[in-house]
């Protein structure tokens, strides 16, 4: 790379970015550079930064990543020491965003990047706080299939969230608004109704699925089933506990200036 390159690069990346798009990842490494290189790609984004959190992979997730960052202006690489899971990985990654606007998609590249103008468009206007990917078509084994119909089915008989497929990772929301959440582990599975307890505005929209190039998945249906129940559980009771309680969606500080007194 050229020294006018390389400043170039610089003055790009220190812009505030339109939109941070963060992916979680771990030992994605047959996925995640084809993923970074289709995101890179898409137009009507405006400035984006792509920020990899590599959650104790062991497989050169991160020296994918790494390889690229001298090709792909707002490229990031954020790693955990340890496995921490998803919703941890998800939270560093939107604690270290420098957008307003925060869209999050799996590293296994499963959901379809050109997707990301369709979900990210409802949050443009100011109105919509959270929306939420809903997968059109499954491209699972059947037993995966079935687990997460059962699965969404008593989450959403629970819940009453309004989402058919809360386990979507392709997701945009407005970084205030997440961040107010509480956290907790394998929150990321339940955005819908934790925006809806802070009286927020959610929006739905299908999104395309596919095939994994490579890699397998790191849950089986026995522990998504475990953790999942517990889960619920609580997510039921912070929303009982949450009833006429609810904070203002937006709070904005009027301030006089000196010539006004």
């Amino acid at each position: 790379m050229s020294r006018a390159e390389n400043l170039d690069r610089v003055v790009v990346t220190a812009l505030v970015p339109d939109l941070s798009i963060v992916i979680p990842a771990r030992n994605e490494a047959a996925n995640i550079g084809p993923l970074i290189d289709e995101i890179s790609a898409i137009d009507g984004l405006g400035l984006i930064e792509i920020i990899v959190v590599d959650d104790g992979a062991t497989d050169g997730t991160g020296d994918v990543v790494r390889g690229r960052m001298s090709l792909v202006p707002g490229l990031r690489l954020i790693t955990h020491e340890a496995v921490l899971g998803q919703s941890a990985a998800i939270r560093t990654g939107v604690e270290a965003a420098r957008a307003a606007m925060v869209a999050t998609l799996d590293g296994d590249g499963q959901n379809p990047p050109g997707d990301l103008p369709r979900v990210v468009g409802p949050l443009t206007g100011g109105s919509v706080d959270l929306v939420a990917g809903q997968r059109t078509a499954r491209h699972d084994t059947w037993s995966r299939r079935l687990a997460s119909r059962l699965a969404n089915g008593l989450r959403a008989a629970c819940l009453d969230d309004g989402t058919r497929d809360t386990g979507c990772g392709l997701k945009a929301f407005r970084r205030d608004a997440y961040l107010r959440l509480p956290y907790f582990d394998h929150m990321h599975r339940f955005l819908p109704a934790l925006f809806a307890r802070e009286g927020l505005v959610i929006e739905h929209v299908g999104v395309g699925h596919r095939p994994r190039r490579g890699g397998r998945s790191h849950y089986s249906n026995a522990g998504r089933a475990i953790a999942g129940a517990a889960d619920l559980l609580g997510v039921m009771w912070l929303i009982h506990r949450s009833k006429g309680s609810r904070r203002p969606r937006r709070v904005t500080e009027i301030s006089v200036s000196h010539h006004e007194v």
